[in-house]
């Protein structure tokens, strides 16, 4: 679990406000869940077999009560659970979005701690694949707003849970034949998660995963028609896709599409945005049958991305007010209320220190502008404005000229 230091804030802050716009132009509004949840709620919804359940979760007891609890390791389940007891459906289809911390005990790498962060998509009670298409095509945008190049989109379908069932038969048959080549998690999952056997990063493993049966050939009419439409939508929007037939997710509740953002530039974890549709997870949790399809994006994995382009999300300040002399601080004070209140952001130097000092200060803060307050200036009552990042004049004016002044030059300086 890491800290989130002050200079590294920006970054997260551009990325925060670009999501939430995405999110917004299509129709998603926010939904907050407990970080906190029932552990059965993980148990019947990601899968009592999956690694998230058997290994990962950070689980506990509540002294009070006995209630077992666990941090969330996800974010549909909650979400699907708080639509259930919200009846948040009762007037049609919902389209959610999230966001905030997850916990799961993995092994820390580069871009992936055990507290991490997550901002998620799901639309309910929609079936696809029209919706499927379009939290691909939403996601593709998010990446050109933000500016993230090279990330590629692998697709499969994985069918329905009776021709999943049908071919783990097969996949257990093939993997038997080969028992002497799997490794610990691989003879672990056998019986409990085959299909989990196909995701394996193993090297030693990959020929002899190539060579299993793919369950993509074992499909139905029905599903197969379905993946077809979403290619054809994929195509229509001009996203180029990749289909991995050994994709297959880490949660049970998935069926028919699921996918990933991947990029080449993160190592072996090297997706950024997962997930899929979710046709049975209502019902899993009680409900009535519903279809779902949402993805969640990596937070921390995709900055690693954002460090790599030329964006700097750093926000200085409009305007550095200096001041020095009997009486300065208090005018200083009151001067940078009343450029607050025009909607610019303002630096008030707490120093005490001499002109030449704050001056300096004034220049590294990246302000546009230094607003200088001296015996003149409080004898008056104004202001000095000295432009910082150009050649121009220093003025003498009222604070609310100098806020005038500032608002204009600044929003033609970023206009």
């Amino acid at each position: 679990m890491n800290d989130v230091l002050p200079e590294q804030s920006p970054l997260w802050e551009f990325f925060e406000d670009t999501v939430r716009e995405v999110f917004r132009r299509y129709g998603y509004q926010n939904i907050r869940t407990p970080i906190v949840e029932r552990t059965e709620l993980f148990v019947r919804g990601v899968g009592e077999v999956t690694d998230i359940v058997e290994k990962e979760m950070y689980s506990f007891t509540d002294a009070m009560n006995g209630d077992a609890l666990s941090l969330r390791p996800e974010g549909t389940a909650p979400t699907v659970r708080a639509a259930l007891e919200h009846n948040l459906l009762y007037n049609g289809p919902q389209r959610l979005w999230y966001s905030g911390p997850l916990f799961r005990h993995e092994r820390p790498q580069k871009g992936r701690y055990r507290q991490y962060h997550t901002f998620g998509a799901e639309a309910l009670g929609l079936p696809g694949p029209d919706v499927d298409i379009e939290l691909l095509v939403m996601a593709r945008r998010l990446w050109r707003e933000l500016g993230i190049e090279g990330v590629q989109l692998q697709i499969n379908t994985i069918g329905s849970a009776a021709e999943r069932r049908a071919f783990r038969e097969r996949l257990i048959a093939y993997f038997e034949s080969h028992r002497a080549l799997l490794d610990e998690d691989a003879t672990r999952r056998l019986h409990t998660n085959p299909l989990r056997i196909l995701d394996s990063k193993n090297p030693a493993l990959q020929e002899m995963i190539e060579a299993a049966p793919r369950l993509i050939d074992a499909l139905g009419d029905e599903s197969r028609r379905n993946f077809e439409a979403v290619q054809a939508g994929l195509r229509e929007a001009a996203i180029p896709y990749t289909v991995n037939p050994r994709l297959v997710r880490g949660l049970d509740y998935y069926n028919l599409t699921v996918f990933e953002w991947v990029s080449d530039r993160l190592g072996a974890q090297s997706a950024i945005c997962s997930g899929g549709r979710y046709d049975g997870l209502f019902e899993q949790l009680g409900g009535k049958p519903t279809p779902g399809c949402g993805f969640g994006i990596g937070v921390e994995r995709t900055l690693l991305l954002l460090e790599e382009s030329k964006i700097d999300p750093r926000r200085a300040p409009d305007a550095y007010i200096a001041h020095h002399g009997d009486g300065a601080a208090h005018h200083a004070f009151q001067a940078a209320e009343l450029l607050r209140d025009h909607g610019l952001a303002v630096t008030l130097d707490c120093s005490g220190a001499g002109f030449k000092s704050q001056m300096k200060k004034a220049d590294a803060s990246g302000a546009l502008y230094a607003v200088l307050i001296g015996a003149d200036e409080v004898a008056a009552r104004q202001v000095s404005v000295k432009p910082l990042r150009e050649t121009a004049e220093q003025t003498r004016c009222t604070v609310a000229e100098a806020a005038g002044i500032i608002a204009n030059r600044t929003d033609s300086k970023r206009g």
